[in-house]
Formats: structure tokens, sequence, C-alpha cells
């Protein structure tokens, strides 16, 4: 049930949206106004599936708590062993990175493109490039649970 309402709430706010954009554009043509100077609305990306191509598991129940994340990879640095308990998503506004999951998956992410992140599933990524990476992140949690777990066990190599 609870699902449901999340379901129904996504649905009015994406209606909402998609109405706000259409009613900003027809006042803009009835007013003559430039279509360059408007507000654009592209889609980056709508999946159920991490980018491992593993479907994303049922939203948790209770109340939500979403969390938005700026990283800042230094060229050549690795991010250790870690998983994600929560479903995120993200933007690469700057360099590339590379993700790489326990079981040998890679994806390498290019600047501009969104990304879902594995749930549950342990991976770590790299700036193999030579300038910074900027990662915004998006996470769909609760209060009190980490965004992620760290796995120092693991050894880089």
């Amino acid at each position: 049930m609870k699902q449901t309402k999340l379901w129904v709430l996504a649905a009015i706010l994406t209606i909402c949206g998609t109405v706000a954009v259409v009613t900003a554009c027809e006042k803009a043509n009835a007013n003559n106004e430039n279509p360059a100077d408007q507000v654009q609305s592209i889609e980056l990306i709508r999946t159920n599936q991490s980018w491992d191509g593993v479907e994303l598991p049922e939203y948790l129940e209770g109340k939500p708590e979403l969390v938005a994340v700026k990283y800042v990879f230094p060229a050549n640095k690795k991010l250790g062993w870690h998983h994600h308990p929560v479903m995120n998503y993200g933007i690469l506004v700057q360099g590339e990175l590379t993700i790489i999951g326990q079981d040998g998956k890679m994806r390498v992410v290019h600047e501009g493109e969104a990304v879902v992140e594995m749930v549950n599933t342990i991976h770590h990524g790299e700036n193999r490039g030579s300038k910074p990476a900027i990662l915004y992140m998006f996470y769909l949690s609760q209060k009190d649970l980490p965004l992620a777990v760290q796995h120092p066990e693991i050894p880089l190599e």
C-alpha cells in the first residue's frame, strides 16, 4: 500500500512538472519570446536497472529521505570497495569515471552522462583521467541509513 502511495506521488509530481513546462512554453509562444531563451527539459535517463543490467529493488517502506551529494574525484584517484544499501543515480558533470564491480563488470561514465549505481553489490570507482571528475549523486534513502558501506578488507589493485 505504501509503495502505491509513493508511485502515485511520483506520478502527480511528473504530471505537474509536465504541465508547468507546457504552460511556460505556451506563454512564451504567446508573448513571441525566443525559444532559445526558454527552459528546456531533457530527460537523461529512465530505467529500472542499475548500470550493470540488474533490476533495481522495490522501494523501501517508511518515510523517504532524499539526499544529493557532490563527489570530486582527483585525477588518478581510486575510491575503495563499497556497496550502496539504497538506490541512487547521478550525473557526471566533468571528466570520466570508471566503475568496476567485484565481479569484473565495468562501465566508463563520460562527462554529461547519467548513471544508476548498483544496489547491495560491491564495486568501486576510479578516475583514470588527467582532470578531476565531478559527480552529482541522488540517493533515495531513509533516515539513519548509510549511503554507502565501505569494504576496506578488499584490497584495491
